[in-house]
């Protein structure tokens, strides 16, 4: 199938390049982000993010690693964050860290095989770093990430506001707890240990669903993050939702009710909350 010409191309206009370049560039990585850098091919996409040392997002990313080091395609709005603590933490190491104003994130239709594999779901599209000139920004990705259940940085949270399984990154691949060390392991470790986790980014339906709306049983139990017409994220207090479930009370934003999908990950932590 030939590829698709430059004025068919769709990019992310919310997504920007920063690349990591030098013989440090793996080593470096190893000792701050959440994903594996181990055993890591030249081509391949990983998930992650860097931490605060108290345990939340500074910022995610999908890492590609390249010939000479990495590119982390992150959101536009929080590069400026990551670019500077990933400077900061460089100390001496030998790598060369830039925003790539050359190159934007295009996505590729299901039928094309050009790019990358995106690990956060097999649904979502492929997508490559390219200049793209006569590019056009992408018109249904948000849709798509909302039915997936793909929260996004500068849409569903800000920087050092959430810990990494309020968005489920840990669900992704976007954690590997078995690795030598990142900045904020030990908080992350012990949430998944003791099984503190609370929050989770859920999928909901129902109508007139807007950004911060709160979503309520008897108690508020989370806020919509991002909206699509009648689908939506919210970030919900899991413990309260098993609750306001096994009591049989509606979930509702205002006077409508919405209803949120449970995967089977989800009925498990929801049961593990309501054991005495």
């Amino acid at each position: 199938m030939t590829a698709p010409s430059k004025d068919q191309l769709e990019y992310l206009p919310n997504r920007v390049v920063v690349s990591l370049t030098g013989p440090d560039t793996i080593m470096l990585l190893e000792r701050l982000v959440t994903h594996n850098t181990a055993d890591w091919s030249v081509g391949e996409a990983r998930y992650g993010a860097l931490l605060t040392p108290q345990g939340k997002v500074i910022a995610d990313f999908l890492a590609l690693r390249t010939q000479d080091g990495v590119q982390l395609d992150t959101a536009k709005a929080h590069a400026g964050d990551l670019t500077k603590r990933l400077k900061m933490f460089r100390l001496r190491a030998q790598v060369e860290i830039q925003l790539r104003d050359d190159l934007v994130v295009v996505i590729h239709p299901g039928a094309d095989k050009a790019g990358v594999v995106d690990p956060r779901h097999a649904d979502l599209p492929r997508r490559s770093f390219q200049p793209a000139p006569g590019a056009k920004p992408a018109a249904d990705y948000d849709a798509l990430r909302l039915s997936l259940g793909i929260p996004e940085q500068g849409e569903d949270f800000g920087t050092a506001e959430v810990f990494p399984a309020e968005i489920n990154l840990d669900l992704q691949g976007g954690i590997d707890l078995k690795k030598g060390c990142f900045v904020g392991q030990e908080v992350v470790s012990r949430m998944h240990r003791r099984g503190t986790i609370r929050k989770r980014t859920l999928i909901i339906h129902g109508s007139y669903m807007f950004r911060a709306d709160e979503i309520h049983a008897k108690t508020g139990i989370g806020v919509v993050s991002s909206a699509f017409k009648d689908i939506a994220l919210a970030r919900i207090r899991i413990d309260r939702l098993a609750r306001a479930e096994a009591e049989n009370q509606p979930l509702r934003i205002g006077e409508n009710t919405v209803t949120v999908e449970k995967p089977a990950w989800l009925q498990a932590e929801m049961a593990a909350l309501l054991k005495p």
